[in-house]
């Protein structure tokens, strides 16, 4: 029998036969979308009202085929409504205007890290179609175009990752809200060129997918030509083990929760092959789950229920509905993530084929109010035997009820024959969930409105340009443009924000000292997150907002942690707020002078009789009320001062 718990320290990724490859997709930093003239520039607010409504529907390949993704996201029968700002959206972007030539900046750029990546560019760049008919494009298909082929980078263990392709394309709209069967979404971020690097199976481990992804990361970075910022970069994933299936997991944004997405998924696969063999043990085929497993209706025995879930189901017309999963039992309640089980599983592909809230399983009845008196009734209605079989119930609409016990039956046959192949989304926590069947070949096709463009002598002179320099010469110029030590450009070279700081350090570095500047982003912001402060909280317009207030005289470097310990607790405010609720604000020459008379005043006797040494007096006495309000040296130097003037008026 499959222990229910997890214990995930019993997994080993190289044992388990872990294949990791990436799908990295970064927002190039160009003026002009991918394939219009608007800006790329998005907008802190919609407008109020959308501009169109659509109804998107799969097409047949150039085969004849339709595909599984887009077949699955069609019966939603959604409909998608579009806010469309004038500043950053056109009739490209609403489809009612074909596409303009490719945008050359970003195909230069996007050469640029392919070269960086010792890749080969292609002779001529073809633009395809890959249908999307989930609404993030108004087209029911994004454009891209693969610029190189091949290429690869060194982990710093010495191994070789391959890189596979490397393609430009069109970021996607950006969804704003799901109202029932309606989903609006906003046209500014569609059209941002991207560029998607993707790599070969090469990775082992969930160490070397963190290092692979810093490494691409990097090396865009240095280019100085792509975004920055949350939803600029995302990680895709391929990850599959010895025995397992290739799954997709989409959106992983945090570097730093790569290599726990990539653990778990692993376990989660490791745990569904061990329930796999569980149910072989137990006799259990694929046919046994088709024969034996019929949905009924058992709402008669709810009637009374004390359940909220059920008796608001009912009370809105729906009805319940049972269905007996043989030898089952046990399974249900097996944890193959952390916090998610079996039954979870179940329940993802009930919500997305069946549009229901969730299920009830017998591994976790009785609770939510379902009685044991009421589970027997089920086990006796549905036919199953206790300690034996499992029982799934659902409570709803009655043709939402039925379609999601159907996919539970579904997702139960693929329990036996192995893990399905699937599209899943990475979650906070690193876990992941069903997300829509993975698409196949057939979705991609041909783009018939762009012309193809060669790639010329002079386009790969452009990328030679801009192609970013080796890390050692980095280094050197860390060293000697901003003045860091070798410890402290080595750290920062390995830096995730290494081209963040090179812009705050250009920006503020005549007023802030470029090496204090680094000094946040690997001392400060470091031992905030040992001390357990929500660090990943923090955006770049934070930093910079500390930065800049540091260099506008607003803050002190001693008050420094303590704003961004306040800014990474209420990530909603800002520096300002910051300020006001900490009660640091800035102070005056004048005023801190007045406040060192009068304690040297006070200190009169003991300054005339001590001389320079009761500086230190005077300033226990002015500290308290001046520290976060000016730095600390300029005090002393004010102190210096006023003694001097003292004794030397009394000489």
């Amino acid at each position: 029998m499959v222990e229910a718990k997890l214990d995930v320290t019993k997994y080993d990724p190289r044992k388990l036969g872990l294949r990791v490859g990436l799908e990295i997709h970064q927002q190039l930093d160009t003026k002009h979308k991918l394939f219009c003239s608007c800006p790329t520039k998005l907008v802190e607010q919609p407008p109020e009202k959308p501009a169109f409504a659509r109804r998107l529907r799969p097409t047949r390949s150039e085969l004849g085929e339709v595909d599984i993704a887009a077949l699955f996201e069609w019966r939603k029968g959604r409909v998608y409504e579009y806010y469309a700002p004038d500043e950053c959206s056109c009739l490209v972007e609403a489809d009612e205007e074909p596409p303009h030539s490719l945008n050359r900046d970003a195909l230069v750029i996007g050469l640029s890290i392919a070269l960086a990546l010792n890749a080969k560019p292609v002779d001529e760049v073809h633009v395809m179609r890959k249908i999307v008919i989930d609404g993030s494009n108004t087209t029911g298909f994004q454009r891209t175009a693969i610029i190189a082929l091949g290429g690869y980078i060194e982990l710093p263990s010495g191994k070789k990752v391959r890189i596979q392709t490397i393609a430009i394309e069109e970021d996607a709209a950006r969804k704003v809200d799901e109202r029932g069967n309606s989903v609006r979404f906003l046209l500014d971020r569609m059209g941002v060129p991207l560029i998607e690097i993707s790599t070969a199976p090469d990775i082992e481990t969930p160490e070397e997918a963190y290092e692979t992804a810093f490494i691409i990361g990097q090396l865009m970075r240095l280019t100085g030509k792509v975004k920055r910022g949350i939803g600029t970069i995302r990680q895709d994933l391929n990850v599959s083990i010895k025995g397992g299936v290739k799954t997709e997991i989409k959106g992983v944004q945090r570097l730093d929760l790569l290599p726990k997405v990539v653990l778990y998924e692993a376990i989660r696969q490791a745990r569904l092959l061990e329930i796999r063999e569980e149910l072989r043990k137990r006799g259990i085929s694929p046919q046994d789950v088709e024969r034996e497993s019929k949905i009924v209706d058992v709402t008669e025995i709810f009637k009374n229920t004390k359940c909220r879930i059920i008796k608001r189901a009912l009370s809105r017309g729906g009805r319940v509905y049972a269905v007996k999963l043989p030898g089952f039992h046990g399974l249900l309640g097996v944890e193959v993530q952390p916090g998610r089980r079996f039954g979870t599983e179940l329940a993802d592909y009930a919500r997305f084929w069946g549009g229901v809230g969730g299920i009830f399983h017998s591994d976790e009845l009785p609770g939510y109010g379902i009685s044991e008196e009421e589970l027997s009734k089920v086990f006796e209605v549905v036919g199953a035997r206790k300690g034996v079989d499992a029982v799934v119930i659902v409570a709803d609409e009655p043709k939402a009820a039925r379609k999601a016990l159907e996919a539970v039956i579904e997702r139960a046959k693929m329990a036996i024959i192995g893990i399905p192949k699937e599209t899943r989304a990475a979650l906070p926590d690193g876990t992941t969930k069903f997300m829509r069947p993975q698409p196949g070949a057939a979705r991609m096709y041909p783009e018939t409105d762009i012309p193809p463009v060669e790639i010329t002598d002079d386009i790969l002179a452009e990328a030679n340009k801009l192609k970013p320099v080796h890390p050692l010469v980095k280094l050197k110029e860390l060293k000697t443009k901003y003045g860091l030590s070798e410890q402290l450009a080595q750290q920062l070279l390995r830096h995730v924000h290494l081209d963040f700081y090179e812009y705050l350090a250009e920006k503020y570095g005549d007023k802030v000292a470029p090496t204090y500047i680094a000094s946040i982003f690997i001392n400060i912001l470091r031992n905030l997150e040992r001390e357990g402060v929500p660090v990943e909280n923090l955006s770049e317009n934070h930093i910079e907002d500390v930065v800049r207030a540091l260099a506008q005289r607003k803050i002190t470097k001693d008050v420094v942690p303590q704003v961004l310990e306040f800014l990474a607790k209420n990530p909603t405010k800002n520096v300002e707020e910051a300020i006001k609720a900490l009660g640091i604000g800035a102070i005056s020459l004048e005023e801190v002078e007045k406040l060192v008379e009068e304690a040297v005043e006070a200190l009169k006797e003991e300054i005339m009789s001590r001389g320079m040494a009761a500086l230190s007096k005077v300033m226990g006495r002015v500290m308290p009320v001046l520290r976060g309000k000016i730095e600390g040296r300029v005090v002393a130097e004010i102190v210096k001062k006023k003694i001097s003037e003292l004794l030397e008026k009394h000489r």
